[in-house]
């Protein structure tokens, strides 16, 4: 097909893929970056590809368990008291969605970006020999409350009659005899076999050069003010360091897509939802395997060089401030399952804003203002999980060719955008 000029606006990893099957396909791709390419939130979280994660938050009993655990001081998941219309239309629609029909509604389509994704992964990491500690050990869910490990069967029978994937059940010390560095007298845990993971900044360090021996160009501390346009189509998105033209332009902007109002014509309803992570040396016990320590919702992955503790929710709108006390939620979430939880030689506290979308899935959509116009964003807590398949996917609609992955649910009309 004919080669095009394509402008990627965000150099997170979705953009990065984008970008890859873009150039690919014969395009000519220019990614623009606000900040530095890979500083946002694909920087520090906990480098998860996971297709266990094929349920979205929107599940039965959510806004119960949640106002209750709100409740606590200690509380995982936080919402920042403010008055903002956007804010609680989201929680409005979310909580219309937390239900079975809800849940399952978004779940296919999750998991076939899951399933690719992992595939996908694969093949470039070989083909490419892409070196970013990716590792096949699997996801271990752990639990110190017996009701609870025991009720997550009804879980795991869902998603593996549904779609596949399956976890294998250690009850109480067998728990630890799979991962030793957990704590004795847990209630036991649920270890999913085929999820991997990989160091994402990484990940990002070696996508930048695969990219940039690949001929795209990358342009840093460039923020998007507006759109220059003739009648339907976009010519040129202008920018603080300039005005990029092409013929056709993709917004991977995750969290910051709503503040892109102006040069977009239209809001996406994403709601930034923070979550913080640690990064310390390796403590001298290491697990061997990522955990999710699942009532205290901490998430730790160890790596060849460092060892993240992550997690946590605060929706409290784009406030760049760190907060030490959902940081300390981490530590003493860690505290509660592991021997050796943590080092105190720190080498990164971090804060990411994740893009939330009201029923889980993302956007990979043409524009309803700009006809040449896209928009790859709103992965949840998925975007690293769900890159290569959003990025192949966006190249499959952009070229015009069939999709490997149906577009229809993950369009901007279901969220009401005409």
């Amino acid at each position: 097909m004919k080669s095009q000029r394509i402008v990627v606006v965000g150099g997170g990893v979705v953009g990065a893929f984008c970008a890859w099957y873009l150039q690919k396909s014969g395009h000519q791709v220019t990614i623009v970056e606000a900040k530095k390419f890979g500083s946002g939130c694909s920087h520090a979280n906990c480098g998860y590809v996971c297709p266990s994660h094929v349920l979205p938050l929107t599940a039965p009993g959510v806004i119960a368990k949640t106002m209750r655990a709100m409740l606590r001081p200690n509380s995982p998941f936080s919402i920042r008291p403010r008055f903002s219309w956007d804010l609680w239309r989201w929680l409005a629609n979310f909580a219309l969605r937390c239900n079975h029909r809800g849940m399952m509604d978004a779940a296919p389509t999750i998991h076939q970006l899951l399933q690719s994704s992992l595939s996908l992964y694969e093949q470039v990491l070989r083909e490419e020999k892409l070196e970013v500690q990716w590792e096949r050990r699997g996801l271990l869910f752990v639990y110190q409350n017996h009701h609870h490990f025991e009720a997550y069967h009804d879980v795991d029978k869902l998603i593996s009659e549904q779609f596949g994937v399956s976890a294998v059940a250690y009850p109480g010390e067998a728990v630890r005899e799979l991962e030793p560095a957990l704590k004795s007298g847990l209630a036991g845990g649920w270890h999913y076999p085929g999820d991997c993971h990989l160091r994402p900044d990484l990940l990002m360090r070696q996508l930048r050069g695969l990219l940039e021996r690949s001929g795209v160009k990358i342009v840093e501390n460039a923020e998007v003010t507006d759109m220059q346009r003739r009648g339907s189509r976009a010519e040129a998105v202008l920018t603080s360091a300039g005005e990029f033209a092409a013929d056709q332009f993709v917004f991977a902007t995750g969290a910051w897509t709503p503040l892109l109002q102006q040069a977009l014509g239209f809001r996406v309803p994403i709601e930034p939802g923070k979550g913080y992570s640690i990064t310390t040396t390796l403590p001298p016990v290491v697990p061997k395997i990522p955990l999710i320590l699942e009532e205290h919702s901490v998430a730790i992955t160890p790596f060849h060089d460092g060892y993240r503790i992550g997690s946590t929710m605060e929706f409290a709108g784009y406030d760049s401030r760190m907060n030490p006390q959902r940081l300390e939620l981490l530590r003493s979430g860690a505290r509660l399952y592991l021997d050796e939880p943590y080092t105190d030689q720190v080498q990164e506290e971090w804060y990411g804003w994740r893009p939330m979308t009201w029923d889980g899935k993302p956007v990979v959509d043409r524009t309803p203002s700009m006809a040449n116009t896209w928009i790859a964003a709103g992965h949840n807590m998925l975007g690293l999980s769900m890159a290569p398949a959003t990025g192949k996917l966006l190249a499959e609609l952009i070229n015009d060719e069939v999709p490997h992955i149906n577009p229809q649910p993950l369009s901007l009309r279901r969220l009401g955008i005409v």
